[in-house]
């Protein structure tokens, strides 16, 4: 299976870790096993591929797997047997709060952001470098380019003027890709995740090149719920039909083979998005003269809306995610039932914490491992039809542009939408939602789609497979799907 992530490696190791973990639960002697596992990836004489020492990428190891385990690899003591971390695992309850955990074993230590002259500044008379920056922050000394980092704002214009290319900018990977600031350096210089400010995007997951920050997985509590008899139902987010190497009637085999009691589509509740969506757009923006209205069924947006931009709440939409009405009615038609969500990123986690209708998430790569742990074949499975039908349109929630086309499709030919797509939540999206607001007008359009990933659901930060054969898998399904308003007949 394709990693649709620039750190493959890093990717790897962790699906080997969950590998390990779901095989060590399903055993006889799981305490053990799990203990073991540092040692059985690397035994007393083997390579050590990446690090120091053995003792070094054992340790590292350990922390992987406490995180696979679901817990904050930091509140584990460092001298706690990893036995016992595994028996907590059995024993708890509900999972923790915040998704995301960092390994500071794995942390490179990387230096701080900055502007920075390298070795091949001239120190050339002409000195466009100075003249370029506002600030004052660049000086010529000893025949070479200074900067003082008090007075530098970042802004990078020195290193555009200069004619060497001598001036760069040096960044930290997980902290450029966080669109919020949430992710930094503390005073003893380790990095810290902010959860007060943290979206759960997952953005510096995918980017840091070490691993170093991990997802808390879930995967051995939902176990816990099937080895214990209890029904446990898969809800399955669109995004999820353009993963593997099946059919959607054959993932839906491969799935109830892990031990799930029923699986159904998220794209039910994408329809009731749908429809509730197109009718909030014409009574508040048609009718009711609005500006604008921006979606609301991405969960990372909506943490961004809570923590950063509260004040744009008045021009989102009010309906609910498709996940939230999924659940709901399984739920109702369920009510003892275990449910968990299939996502393709670590935001759902935060919007399932706050859904007492939605017990689980399991994220993409988290299902990868779990069927190789099985040795399940999801190319040889039979298939099996899903109980209830969604149309082309909640099928195709997952791909940037679809929310938008979706509405549009139920809305009359002076009624549409002039959509405004972001494709992807960074620091100029964010600039830009908060203009929006601030002027209360987007001269872009008056329904504005908002994807924290680009490409949306299926550029998710926990997906397996690369965009582009994921988006011509699913647009398979999607052409052999009814309309949305032959769904909605029914």
């Amino acid at each position: 299976m394709a990693m649709n992530t620039p750190a493959k490696q890093t990717s790897h190791l962790k699906r080997e870790i969950l590998v390990r973990l779901i095989r060590a639960y399903l055993g006889d002697n799981f305490e053990e096993d799990v203990r073991m596992i540092p040692f059985d990836m690397r035994p007393k004489g083997s390579e050590v591929p990446y690090r120091c020492c053995i003792h070094k990428e054992r340790a590292i190891l350990r922390d992987r797997v406490i995180a696979g385990l679901g817990f904050d690899i930091e509140e584990v003591a460092d001298y706690e047997d990893l036995s016992k971390t595994a028996k907590k695992a059995t024993e708890r309850k509900v999972p923790e709060e915040h998704p995301l955990t960092l390994l500071q074993t794995a942390c490179n230590e990387c230096v701080p952001a900055r502007i920075h002259v390298t070795d091949l500044c001239q120190g050339c008379v002409a000195r466009p470098c100075e003249s370029a920056c506002k600030f004052g922050a660049i000086k010529v000394e000893n025949g070479k380019s200074r900067i003082d980092q008090s007075k530098c704002k970042s802004c990078g214009l020195c290193a555009q003027a200069c004619p060497f290319q001598a001036i760069t900018k040096i960044i930290v990977p997980c902290e450029n890709a966080c669109p919020v600031g949430a992710i930094a350096k503390d005073e003893d210089g380790l990095t810290r995740i902010d959860s007060e400010k943290c979206i759960s995007c997952g953005k510096c997951v995918s980017a840091c090149p070490f691993g170093a920050v991990h997802k808390k997985s879930q995967v051995i509590d939902i176990i816990k719920n099937i080895k214990a008899g209890k029904k446990v139902i898969a809800m399955l987010a669109p995004s999820l039909m353009g993963q593997l190497p099946c059919t959607p009637q054959q993932l839906k085999t491969a799935i109830m083979k892990l031990g799930f009691n029923d699986v159904v589509e998220v794209a039910l509740g994408a329809d009731i998005t749908t429809k509730n969506e197109a009718e909030e757009f014409k009574e508040r923006v048609i009718e009711g003269g609005a500006p604008f209205m921006t979606t609301s069924c991405c969960a990372g947006y909506n943490e961004l809306v809570k923590k950063h931009i509260p004040e744009i709440n008045k021009f989102r939409s009010e309906t609910k995610t498709p996940a939230y009405y999924t659940a709901e009615i399984v739920k109702k038609n369920n009510p003892e039932a275990v449910t968990v969500f299939f996502s393709p990123c670590v935001a759902k986690r935060r919007e399932a914490m706050g859904n007492p209708n939605i017990d689980y998430v399991l994220n993409y790569d988290e299902l990868g491992a779990w069927l190789v742990a099985l040795r399940v074949q999801v190319g040889d499975c039979e298939e099996t039809k899903y109980c209830s039908e969604s149309s082309a349109q909640a099928r195709n929630f997952g791909i940037t542009s679809g929310v938008a086309n979706a509405v549009n499709s139920l809305l009359g030919e002076n009624e549409k939408a002039n959509a405004h797509i972001i494709n992807g939540l960074d620091k100029a999206a964010i600039r830009d939602l908060k203009k929006f607001v601030k002027n209360e007008k987007c001269e872009f359009g008056n329904l504005i789609e908002v994807m924290a990933c680009p490409g949306g659901c299926l550029g998710g930060s926990s997906t397996i497979n690369g965009f582009r054969q994921a988006s011509k898998q699913l647009d398979t399904y999607i052409q052999s799907s009814p309309d949305i308003k032959d769904v909605l007949k029914k």
